[in-house]
């Protein structure tokens, strides 16, 4: 019997061999209801024309779409953008003692495009094991959403994040030659971590100082690198708005937000991550480990690993003080989104996990939160490019943009649950057999 390793490769090369012949140098998708992730109202009887990576023309009922090679007939569902997770730590990262494991790694990027998510940002990891990732996806060689990453986190020692792969600075300018180093590697969004902890069942530890922050971000942004950086607080996140980073990794949790604080992200415009998942699993996982029953689950994640899940690791969660923590903590965050999204605050959807179940989860949260589902559709999708400072060329059906979209068959807008109901999944243009991705449901 061969190895699964040499197996998993042998399947990519298939999968690449595949994904060009259901592919058309031209595709007409017709007679469906567009969401095209802008957030404006669903329009019906709407076509999209592709023709190679790009959305070449949108239009509706009564005007002539241009010729295509191949169509598809849409009656009766729905197409929207694909899906975005801006907050991951991907699966198979070396750990400690634990070296990569790149099938683990593989194993999720399949599972996140049989989900409908065509674009993902780590947040951090092993610098060498997500960038051999985000080669071997730009260069095609590998059936993966888009990937962007951090690289590697910068911030300082013994701060939150200050672990495996994280570049650690401590003085001004002394610290350029460790961020030019970073730079080199080409990261998409640099990620800080701004973190005192003390709250929850954690410790008191050091925080990367303002004036330091401040520099860092403004010498990445000279570089044409946006910025994200991991607060928990409305204190930090007003520190590090003010101090000019881009974007927020998390939103606030460890309290309700003010009002003003509520105005101001609406006024700054300032991405804020959703990451609501990450702490609602918890509690989830130890009184409800039966949602892992679900079928998306089930289609992604092997049945050894469920099996852990809702023993082990659910048993291990239930004897955490953390879990509860968390559990009463959640509402609080989700209220906080929902007001500064009423507010007009620009929020994106990310996980803080490694699955694209999880994607779908996330946007429950938010519709459970009061975010109606229409808005929640842009939260993750545009809101995502938007984030990744790419909305000209990602994030939603528009002329002149890649081609990344989803074909439901039933309405999200109706109940976001809808958003798992996939029929096909596109990226850059082609169309994905999800039925030859190296995953559980297809063995």
């Amino acid at each position: 019997m061969l190895p699964r390793r040499l197996l998993l490769c042998l399947s990519c090369a298939i999968i690449q061999l595949t994904f060009p012949a259901l592919s058309a140098a031209s595709l007409l998708i017709e007679n469906v209801t567009l969401i095209d992730g802008t957030g404006k109202p669903p329009v019906s009887e709407a076509w999209v024309h592709v023709d190679g990576e790009r959305i070449t023309a949108v239009g509706r009922a009564g005007v002539r779409p241009p010729a295509a090679t191949e169509t598809i007939d849409a009656a009766g569902k729905f197409l929207i953008p694909g899906l975005v997770d801006m907050h991951i730590h991907l699966s198979g990262g070396p750990r400690g003692e634990r070296s990569a494991d790149r099938e683990a790694g593989e194993l999720a990027l399949h599972g996140y495009l049989y989900s409908g998510v065509t674009s993902i940002y780590d947040a951090g990891n092993d610098p060498e094991y997500i960038l051999s990732l985000r080669e071997d996806e730009r260069s095609g060689e590998l059936v993966a959403p888009r990937i962007f990453s951090t690289i590697g986190t910068v911030t300082y020692p013994e701060s939150h994040g200050s672990g495996g792969g994280a570049t650690l600075v401590e003085s001004w300018p002394e610290a350029r030659k460790k961020l030019d180093e970073h730079i080199a590697r080409k990261p998409d969004v640099l990620k800080l971590t701004y973190e005192e902890r003390g709250w929850g069942s954690r410790p008191m530890i050091p925080k990367l100082p303002i004036d330091l922050l401040q520099h860092i971000v403004e010498y990445y942004n000279d570089h044409g690198i946006r910025t994200t950086v991991h607060v928990s607080g409305e204190p930090a996140a007003r520190d590090a708005i003010f101090a000019g980073v881009d974007t927020l990794a998390h939103p606030v949790i460890v309290g309700p937000v003010s009002e003003s604080f509520a105005r101001l992200m609406g006024a700054k415009k300032i991405p804020m991550v959703t990451t609501l998942t990450i702490g609602e699993r918890y509690s989830r996982l130890a009184k409800h480990p039966e949602y892992l029953e679900q079928p998306l689950y089930q289609a992604v994640l092997p049945a050894e690993e469920i099996e852990r899940l809702q023993t082990e690791v659910s048993q291990e969660y239930a004897d955490r003080s953390w879990t509860w923590w968390m559990e009463i903590m959640t509402p609080i965050a989700q209220e906080n989104l929902r007001q500064i999204h009423e507010a007009g605050g620009v929020l994106v959807l990310g996980t803080d996990q490694s699955t694209g179940p999880d994607v779908h989860r996330e946007m429950e949260l938010l519709v459970d939160a009061g975010i109606p589902p229409l808005d929640v559709l842009r939260i993750a999708t545009l809101n995502g490019a938007v984030f990744l400072g790419k909305a000209e060329e990602l994030g939603s059906i528009e002329e002149g943009k890649l081609a990344d979209m989803v074909l439901l068959e039933a309405d999200p807008v109706a109940d976001i649950d809808n958003a798992k109901r996939i029929d096909t999944v596109i990226k850059n243009g082609r169309i994905i057999d999800r039925s030859n991705l190296d995953l559980p449901v297809n063995q």
